[in-house]
């Protein structure tokens, strides 16, 4: 070929007819052809391949080609080439005002097919005088020919992926994948691009013009792949649909962050930037990565390697942004009980996205994306379980040593059944966390003291769920600094409603969240009859001796010793008692309750006997020594455990007196 001359375009064509642009064409070609011609130029030039736009991302589409044209004869060839060069160069923007003004695709849907199937044939024509002759004038024309279609094409292409931008969103193309997945088993019909244009009037305006967009794009990228232009064609797809994706991500609050940047992040900047990425991520994947896949799939849909690597450059940069965040927070050092929350939150959102990220970046291409997802994972669940492990190393640390305020609820108490309770809330992520034995505590590892009812091989075996040790353990952990508080308190009494107090507590809140379904009936019941041994406790302490103090059988020979033990006793014990605290209202009435039926029908009976005996509640060597009614004594106990609020003295109540 190169021993030939290389004439132009323009001087090729001068030496056969010319027919006028504007008016004729290789299609006008059948009007003055042969009976046998026609019907073989009519198949050449009227039968696209267009997948419909409504198949599934994962449907068969990829690697199919259209059949090869049929080789001409000699007569049609020169035919063929005349009409080609007519057709081309009238949408040569170099040389025509027209061509440069007016779109192709956008001017005339039946000519722009024509345009593509004649480029189709241009190829094929290439190819044959190639084989016969190679030296032939006609091969430097169709050379020419071709270098001008590909750049016309490539016009296009960028005309359309640019003035159809709105259309072609992401969340557009995934919502009307799914909508129209049905539809899908019609792209390997050979009428698939009519059958988009019917199917298109079924739906809205702005989803025509994407449907039809997404027809001609996929119409032009696999003329110019089959034609050897694959690199012109996917640059320009690739910078146009990266600035989306990026933009999009952008639009989504997700932002390039350090390491560093990170760590000197304020806590509560850094807790609304989880916020944001947590519903960031979904949409991401749900909609952007989704989309421009769907996108992919089908404007490439011919070529396995072309689709897979022009989506893996478009959404890297995205993707590693995306979901390298994760990871980067994993790292921060500092440490807050809330972190553990947030780390939980990603974990779910990335487990929940993992199947559709998977699917979306399925391929060699986009591995790296696949491995940063898992890769992040594993940093989550790594982060969880030392911040849980941080946070049981605080309880164990916390060194206050508060007085025990009325043997009230302790703060720690508190914070950390308040902690659990939400950590509840995470049972599937926790689960996915703590699925082994191996995270079990060890039962002889702890040097946690034995203190009355607890012991730390009570609350776990081998056969319970890792995460339901794992919490009974921390609490575990609690109870047994909550006893070691206790055995600094002087008062006995106290230490024992202290307990009490702080172990119902546990216990409301673990049946008013879902700690109740992690650790079970069996627990709830066994560690609610230790807070009542508690309470029984507390009670023979604090109020022993007044009950004792009345003696089962009365009479009247040492009733005055009787009554001035009683009085002296009661009176000690109320006092005391009075400044106690028990906030939880069901536990509150049931220990005075119990106080009173100790302490009650005993006074009474000793009461009624005295009275018997003196005949007359006005005399006056009686009231020296009796000083409580049962009433009165009845009235006292209830007026227990008010947080403190009641009058530390019995003498100053306003109860009735012996009178």
């Amino acid at each position: 070929m190169s021993s030939c001359s290389r004439p132009s375009i323009m001087h090729v064509g001068s030496s056969r007819r010319r027919s006028n642009p504007a008016s004729s064409s290789i299609y006008i070609y059948t009007l003055n052809s042969t009976s046998n011609i026609q019907p073989k130029m009519r198949k050449l030039c009227f039968n696209p391949k267009t997948p419909s736009f409504a198949m599934e991302r994962n449907s068969p589409s990829s690697s199919k080609s259209t059949p090869t044209p049929p080789r001409l004869s000699y007569s049609e060839e020169d035919s063929f080439m005349e009409e080609a060069e007519s057709l081309i160069l009238k949408w040569n923007a170099d040389t025509s005002a027209y061509a440069k003004v007016t779109s192709l695709f956008y001017e005339d849907k039946t000519e722009a097919k024509n345009y593509i199937n004649c480029v189709n044939q241009l190829q094929n024509t290439m190819h044959s005088l190639i084989s016969t002759n190679p030296s032939s004038h006609k091969l430097v024309l169709a050379q020419n020919l071709m270098q001008i279609a590909m750049k016309r094409l490539k016009k296009e292409f960028y005309q359309i992926l640019s003035t159809n931008r709105a259309h072609l969103d992401p969340e557009s193309l995934s919502a009307r994948s799914s909508r129209t997945s049905a539809t899908s088993s019609a792209s390997d019909c050979d009428d698939e691009d009519d059958d988009i244009r019917a199917a298109a009037d079924s739906i809205s305006e702005v989803e025509q013009v994407s449907s039809a967009a997404v027809a001609d794009l996929k119409l032009i990228a696999h003329c110019m792949l089959s034609s050897g232009y694959a690199k012109e064609c996917v640059s320009v797809y690739i910078i146009i649909r990266k600035s989306i994706i990026d933009e999009g991500i952008y639009r989504l609050g997700v932002e390039k962050l350090s390491s560093s940047r990170a760590n000197k992040m304020d806590s509560e900047v850094l807790d609304f930037k989880i916020k944001s990425w947590l519903e960031a991520a979904r949409i991401s994947v749900r909609t952007l990565f989704n989309g421009e896949r769907i996108l992919c799939d089908h404007v490439f849909g011919y070529s396995d390697s072309i689709r897979e690597s022009c989506f893996a450059e478009i959404s890297r940069d995205a993707a590693s942004l995306l979901f390298g965040f994760p990871e980067l927070v994993a790292k921060t050092k500092k440490y807050s009980p809330e972190k553990l929350f947030r780390v939980l939150d990603m974990h779910a959102v990335v487990s929940e996205l993992w199947p559709e990220i998977e699917s979306i970046f399925s391929s060699d291409y986009t591995s790296a994306v696949r491995s940063q997802v898992l890769a992040s994972l594993q940093r989550l669940t790594d982060s969880a379980q030392n911040s849980l492990a941080e946070f049981e190393s605080t309880i164990h640390k916390d060194s206050s040593k508060l007085a025990l305020n009325g043997g009230g609820v302790h703060w720690l108490t508190i914070q950390t059944m308040n902690y659990l309770a939400i950590l509840a809330d995470y049972v599937n992520v926790l689960s996915d966390i703590f699925p082994r034995a191996d995270w079990l505590p060890p039962p002889r590892s702890s040097s946690l003291p034995e203190s009355y009812l607890y012991s730390p091989e009570s609350d776990y075996s081998a056969s319970t769920p890792a995460l339901t040790a794992r919490v009974a353990w921390l609490i575990l952990v609690l109870l047994c600094k909550l006893d070691g508080k206790a055995r600094h308190c002087k008062d006995v009494s106290l230490s024992y409603l202290f307990l009490a107090n702080n172990l119902w507590y546990v216990v409301a809140r673990v049946r008013s969240s879902n700690l109740q379904y992690v650790l079970g009936d069996d627990w709830i019941a066994k560690h609610e009859a230790k807070a009542k041994r508690f309470v029984a406790n507390y009670e023979k302490v604090a109020w022993g001796e007044v009950v004792s103090s009345l003696t089962v059988n009365p009479g009247a020979a040492e009733a005055r010793e009787v009554f001035e033990k009683f009085n002296a006793k009661f009176e000690e014990a109320y006092r005391k008692q009075n400044s106690f605290v028990v906030a939880d209202r069901d536990m509150r009435d049931e220990i005075k309750g119990s106080i009173a039926r100790s302490i009650v029908p005993r006074y009474r009976e000793w009461y009624d006997a005295v009275l018997a005996t003196v005949g007359s509640v006005r005399d006056l060597t009686v009231t020296e020594y009796v000083t409580f009614t049962p009433e009165d004594v009845e009235n006292y106990v209830a007026n227990l455990f008010f947080f403190g609020t009641a009058s530390s003295s019995v003498t100053s109540s306003p109860h009735r007196r012996w009178s």
